[in-house]
């Protein structure tokens, strides 16, 4: 076999499509954010506005985070010099889990390198804990979670996204004494809609299922506490095992899940994952425990996060632009063709130095590409401002439909 024409063929066919992922060299800048610099192809820089970043509150930047993360750092050097069975496990992760737990008012919490990796980690692991486990799956669920499910070998039903009939005739057809779990997400990032917690949850009682949902985009950015969409709601003590992100709102690195002991106990225990993966670092952990501590009351933070948001999306759709709005802070505006979205995308960049990056098939359904902003409460009026007018102007540029999408 030719290997060198294999790949060739491969990487022709996502360019053909006009799919082909282009990474944007970018150094963000201490206290800056959200500007950064942007080195482009040729070497020169560039003065530019992130505007896709999942950094959603700016705490990648915050002081509390930076001095927590310096301290840990001149206390203990780099690494954590292992897995969390073998050296890898600090005062450090244990007052990041111990924060978690206390966000998500749950007996236990367990960090991992990613929010991936937890839900990839954790699902996989649970039919060897309950066997004969059926899970009952999103349609629409992350990457993370369908793989999880995928390869825990146990049984799976995939229902229509945020179907709840279809979930109960999918739950009323299997054996009631089976074990069962329903796995969902709190808000779906490429939509930015919610899912029916409560729903979920009614079904969970009546079927004497557990509750997993994923609250990666919506931890310290929903609640009174930041704890997501299912505190907002009320509902955090009906849910099992909660999954969260510490890469987003929180503004370092890794990922968690909140459940009772016993649940992070045999996940510990059980979960390839987590035993055989490096921990964290100290500096991220300790960073991130201060973020997550900072959240818990600077509500400030995330109301003007929310205004930003709805003032782009109410001024998005002043213009006629096709946006998404399910009333969360993601404001997704459709293209609907991969080459328009990344030549917009190329556009904005080097005539406005404002990024966003394109979202193309398989991330979202061909026909549906689109660019997604992210405003933060440190994206100000004049970078919004900004934004609008270079979005008017290249959609005129590019003579694309301003009939506005239905929520």
């Amino acid at each position: 076999m030719n290997y060198d024409s294999a790949l060739d063929t491969a990487l022709n066919r996502l360019h053909d499509e006009g799919r082909y992922r282009t990474f944007i060299d970018i150094e963000r800048r201490r206290g800056q954010f959200p500007h950064a610099v942007w080195t482009r192809p040729d070497g020169s820089t560039q003065e530019i506005t992130v505007w896709c970043g999942n950094d959603y509150l700016g705490m990648g930047q915050h002081p509390v985070v930076l001095d927590a993360m310096k301290e840990a750092l001149e206390a203990t050097g780099a690494g954590s010099g292992g897995t969390r069975n073998i050296s890898g496990t600090t005062v450090y992760h244990k007052a990041l889990e111990a924060e978690l737990a206390d966000l998500h008012a749950k007996e236990a919490a367990l960090v991992f390198t990613s929010a991936y990796i937890a839900n990839d980690a954790t699902l996989s692991t649970l039919p060897k804990l309950f066997p004969g486990l059926i899970i009952y799956s999103d349609a629409l669920n992350h990457a993370s979670m369908i793989e999880g499910v995928r390869r825990n070998g146990g049984a799976k039903r995939i229902f229509r996204h945020n179907d709840m009939d279809h979930l109960r005739e999918l739950m009323a057809a299997d054996d009631p004494n089976a074990p069962k779990l329903i796995a969902f997400e709190s808000i779906y990032s490429m939509d930015g809609d919610f899912g029916p917690i409560e729903q979920v949850c009614d079904l969970a009682d009546e079927f004497g299922a557990l509750t997993y949902i994923d609250e990666v985009h919506a931890v310290g950015m929903y609640g009174p506490r930041g704890a997501g969409v299912a505190e907002r709601d009320g509902l955090m003590d009906r849910i099992d095992i909660i999954n969260g992100t510490l890469g987003k709102a929180y503004g370092v690195m890794g990922g968690y899940i909140a459940a009772s002991a016993k649940m992070c106990d045999a996940i510990r225990s059980y979960a390839p994952g987590f035993i055989f993966t490096t921990s964290i670092p100290p500096a991220i952990a300790a960073g991130a425990a201060a973020s997550v501590r900072h959240l818990k009351t600077d509500q400030t933070r995330r109301d003007l996060q929310q205004e930003r948001a709805r003032v782009l999306k109410m001024r998005l759709k002043a213009m006629g632009l096709p946006i998404i709005d399910h009333g969360s802070h993601i404001v997704p505006v459709i293209v609907g063709d991969p080459v328009h979205t990344k030549k917009i995308s190329d556009m904005l960049l080097a005539d406005y130095g404002i990024y966003v990056q394109p979202i193309n098939y398989p991330t979202v359904p061909r026909g549906t590409e689109r660019l997604r902003f992210t405003p933060s409460p440190v994206h100000d009026p004049k970078m919004l401002d900004g934004l609008v007018r270079a979005m008017d102007g290249l959609w005129s540029h590019c003579a694309l439909n301003r009939a506005e999408l239905s929520a």
